[in-house]
């Protein structure tokens, strides 16, 4: 199991906690938030620099952090690499929508990118922060071609991997046309927020990766998600991308039946033929571990980023949340399946290739990593 290091971050710098190992915190992880151009490090041929395109606009969430934590045990799972050879992941966190900050494409310094939720409108233009679904938001919509252009970049380079989750995702559909979003009508419940189920689509239960999540689920189909949305992502007739592979909908009725609405697609597959290198999903797989929540939502509450009212909120919905234990087992195994695996693989990956780069190999190989958790 990884190591559950903690970690705060200070005035931009990142530090860990007293359970990381002593000789090297956190395997060397570093942490980084860009807001202005000047926020961004030089390039460190040791550091394997991971992109993470926050999309909350500034606002209070688990979600940002969460995903930091993903990258975080991965290094310290690492750790054995990280003192043989120096190399280590840095997460370096872009501001999107509210800065406009944007990582460089692919082929220098990034291979990796994880793109987080957020609120509003999936369309930049439709938040001018009084319409429905805006949620307050005023956004200016700027940053979209540039961010558009990115994807395309990230899709053309074989070796790039894009992993996203909620309002990350429906910005990918929009950006590869294959799905619109729709406000969560009343007669539906309204936002959607909470412990529902999905369904597989007929594509990932062939999938070579999702079969094996198929198979290990009670009815070969039905998955259980965390979600928290206002939208439907709902599929748009037509000729779609090369690579689109529909992989989930929201479940209805009894079955294997799927509703409209589009909840987990694939865009491009690693050159291995198994594992997604752009996938993204409108669940949120990042809110795991009910241990790790709390640590998170202490910290956010100890930097002075949340009020104590929003803190004992999240706490609340915690403990209500994950009331049932196989309900966190479930959650666990979609996490595991539709974020953490593929994440640490990708990850794996690049770290092997720079060892390698810099003349020292290392033991370590990301498709042992998926084998064996799919052995455990």
């Amino acid at each position: 199991m990884p190591i559950a290091c903690r970690y705060k971050i200070e005035n931009g710098r990142q530090f860990c906690g007293s359970d990381c190992p002593a000789s090297a915190p956190c395997g060397g992880f570093r942490y980084v938030r860009i807001e202005a151009p000047e926020d961004l490090p030089p390039p460190d041929e040791r550091a394997v620099d991971v992109a993470v395109l926050d999309f909350n606009f500034g606002w209070a969430n688990l979600g940002h952090d969460s995903l930091v934590h993903a990258i975080l045990e991965t290094a310290c799972d690492l750790l054995p690499v990280y003192e043989a050879t120096g190399v280590h992941l840095r997460v370096l966190s872009f501001a999107v929508r509210h800065r406009g900050m944007l990582p460089e494409p692919p082929g220098g310094r990034f291979a990796v990118y994880v793109g987080t939720g957020g609120p509003g409108h999936i369309d930049p233009r439709c938040n001018d922060g009084v319409s429905a679904g805006s949620q307050g938001v005023r956004e200016d919509p700027s940053w979209e071609a540039p961010a558009f252009a990115l994807f395309d970049a990230i899709r053309a380079d074989p070796d790039a991997a894009l992993l996203a989750v909620c309002h990350s995702f429906g910005v990918l559909c929009r950006w590869s046309g294959v799905a619109r979003p729709v406000l969560r009508a009343e007669v539906k419940g309204g936002k959607r927020s909470g412990i529902f189920e999905d369904v597989l689509s007929p594509a990932a239960r062939r999938h070579p990766w999702f079969s094996r999540f198929a198979a290990g689920l009670p009815d070969g189909c039905r998955l259980l998600v965390l979600e928290n949305r206002l939208y439907d992502l709902i599929p748009e007739p037509g000729a779609v991308p090369a690579g689109f592979l529909p992989l989930g909908y929201e479940a209805e009725g009894d079955g294997c039946g799927g509703g409209a609405g589009l909840t987990m697609m694939e865009l491009a597959r690693d050159r291995g033929g198994v594992l997604p290198r752009i996938f993204a999903v409108n669940h949120h797989p990042e809110i795991v571990d009910r241990s790790r929540q709390k640590m998170i939502l202490e910290q956010k509450l100890e930097r002075g980023e949340v009020s104590r009212e929003w803190y004992r909120e999240r706490l609340d919905a915690l403990t209500r949340t994950y009331a049932d234990e196989d309900s966190e087992r479930r959650l666990h195994r979609t996490s595991d399946f539709t974020l953490l695996t593929p994440l640490r693989f990708h990850l794996e990956r690049q770290v092997r290739l720079r060892a390698e780069a810099l003349g020292k190999p290392v033991a370590l190989h990301e498709d042992a990593t998926v084998e064996a958790f799919l052995s455990a």
